[in-house]
């Protein structure tokens, strides 16, 4: 299976509108969502084409497709507006045969491991920062942010298949890859 993983939209219309052409490019199955969607969150600037009720209905028309986690912007008044579910806190999927646990990354992350088989995968947004990393033998990876990336990161999403992973700048150029 073919997945498309973006965190940290950050309500940035511009930025979504990004990402969806580049997910209709890529044309996976499934497109998993780290956590914080719309709102940007007292510690982040406003990212740029910052517009919550566009941003909502783009995500809106690609309802299902869409896999979901709640990130800590996300709240339940954001569940009002957003057509499929988004206050999960984590997401069991398998890349092969490996355990893949999605979360946005306030909760569970580096520091605070899920129980997970050895060869499993933590998968988080949460840091704006692209990870590709082991950590206890198992890999903690992130797919940076969409709308707010940090520390020079570009603007980026990951592809995973049971193949391997990719990370991309919005524009498709693929910047890092990881065999499975």
């Amino acid at each position: 299976m073919k997945i498309m993983i973006a965190s940290d939209i950050h309500g940035s219309a511009d930025c979504c509108r990004r990402l969806l052409a580049a997910f209709t490019r890529e044309a996976p199955e499934r497109l998993l969502l780290l956590g914080d969607l719309l709102y940007h969150g007292a510690r982040n600037s406003l990212p740029g084409g910052y517009g919550t009720a566009e941003t909502a209905s783009l995500l809106n028309s690609v309802k299902s497709s869409i896999l979901c986690v709640r990130g800590n912007c996300d709240s339940d008044v954001d569940q009002m507006v957003l057509e499929f579910p988004v206050m999960a806190e984590y997401c069991l999927l398998y890349a092969g045969k490996r355990m893949v646990f999605a979360t946005h990354g306030h909760v569970f992350n580096r520091g605070n491991m899920p129980s997970l088989p050895p060869d499993g995968i933590l998968l988080q947004g949460h840091t704006h920062v692209p990870a590709w990393e082991e950590c206890g033998g198992r890999l903690c990876l992130n797919p940076g942010s969409v709308s707010l990336p940090k520390q020079g990161s570009p603007h980026s999403y990951m592809m995973m298949s049971d193949g391997g992973l990719e990370w991309k700048d919005l524009d498709g150029r693929v910047y890092h890859e990881l065999a499975l």
